[in-house]
């Protein structure tokens, strides 16, 4: 069996103090979702060990990418991670601590070529060796920034590296081991994020449509609190009526031209996509299914600090069959429908205990 081969380790920066200082359920699901972003971003045949909190033991025993390769493969999770951050930060629906400053994670990049071995217990493979050790004690050094890329000099040539880009800049330290004194250079990855395109925010709205129904209700509550109920998709089946669950089809946390199927009672799915703005006075979100023959908008409007106005308009693509159609065998039924979802919206609310956090 190979005892030597490569280590690769994206450590997301700021991680712990991001924890500590933000919601917890949020903080999980945003950490989750840009370490799959991580993981899918590979593209050198990197074997997975374990992951560790906010990092990723990755490895590939036999003879390493080289430097070039290696550059390309941390600019990709690099840029992935970062673009995530971006398009979540412009996208996100939450206003919590933990939606509001993930945006200044980063991430940094540890390559070391070295001993080890792995070995199995029931379905976990796990490596061993000092050169594992070496890698994340590597983690701590003396580094004043926190998005970089570090070669060890097991990895690092000087003829390799000044091709890789014009705006690269190596510096070298020193890291005092358990194993010794292990040398190694290291790069800032900050220039990357200017070249971050985000991409293009592809909207559902129905581009001609006639509004069918229009509700109106104060809640005495503030407008975040109201905000959460109705747009967080872990409540929308205590409350709006006919609806048995929402499972979230391509994101963790809700955020515009994001996607979901909604469960209906009568065993009916149908998926829908948002958009959203924000204003701490006034938020707006609305919900389109994916054939773009209705949509649903919510206004929330505070009037005072625990005093909100929702506004829920429905609308149908205009057409004037499916209108008439639509007054004569559905209005009705539409209307107590909604008119219950406002009743149980009332109840649901005390129920809900938001963390502190300040407003942006």
């Amino acid at each position: 069996m190979e005892n030597k081969g490569l280590l690769f380790i994206p450590d997301i920066s700021g991680f712990t103090r991001f924890v500590n200082q933000t919601e917890i359920e949020h903080s999980r699901l945003i950490i989750q979702e840009l370490l799959e972003i991580i993981i899918n971003a590979n593209q050198v045949g990197l074997e997975i060990s374990e992951i560790e909190g906010d990092a990723i033991l990755f490895y590939k025993f036999g003879v390493s990418p080289d430097l070039a390769s290696l550059y390309h493969q941390v600019e990709k999770m690099f840029c992935d991670f970062h673009r995530s951050l971006i398009m979540y930060d412009y996208r996100r629906f939450c206003q919590c601590k933990a939606c509001m400053s993930a945006i200044d994670l980063s991430l940094k990049v540890i390559t070391h070529y070295g001993e080890f071995t792995g070995y199995n217990v029931k379905n976990f493979n796990k490596l061993i060796g000092k050169d594992i050790i070496v890698a994340h004690q590597l983690l701590k050094n003396d580094i004043d920034q926190h998005e970089y890329w570090l070669v060890t000099n097991s990895l690092f040539n000087d003829k390799d590296v000044h091709g890789l880009t014009d705006w690269m800049k190596w510096d070298s330290s020193i890291k005092h081991t358990d194993q010794g004194e292990v040398s190694f250079h290291y790069t800032q990855l900050s220039e990357l994020k200017n070249g971050i395109v985000p991409e293009p925010i592809a909207l559902n709205e129905i581009p001609d449509k006639v509004k069918m129904l229009s509700f109106t209700r104060v809640y005495d509550t503030d407008i975040i609190t109201l905000f959460h109920a109705t747009g967080d998709f872990n409540y929308r089946s205590r409350w709006q009526d006919g609806v048995k669950a929402v499972e979230e089809v391509n994101h963790f946390l809700p955020r515009v031209g994001m996607r979901c199927r909604c469960i209906h009672e009568d065993g009916q799915s149908t998926i829908y996509a948002t958009s959203y703005s924000y204003k701490p006075d006034r938020i707006e979100f609305s919900e389109t299914d994916e054939n773009r023959t209705s949509s649903t908008y919510y206004l929330l409007e505070k009037i005072e600090n625990n005093k909100t106005r929702l506004t829920i308009d429905y609308y149908l693509r205009r057409n004037l069959l499916k209108e008439a159609l639509f007054k004569v065998t559905q209005k009705n039924k539409t209307e107590q429908m909604f008119q219950k979802s406002l009743d149980n919206l009332e109840k649901l609310i005390p129920e809900i205990n938001l963390p502190v956090f300040d407003s942006p």
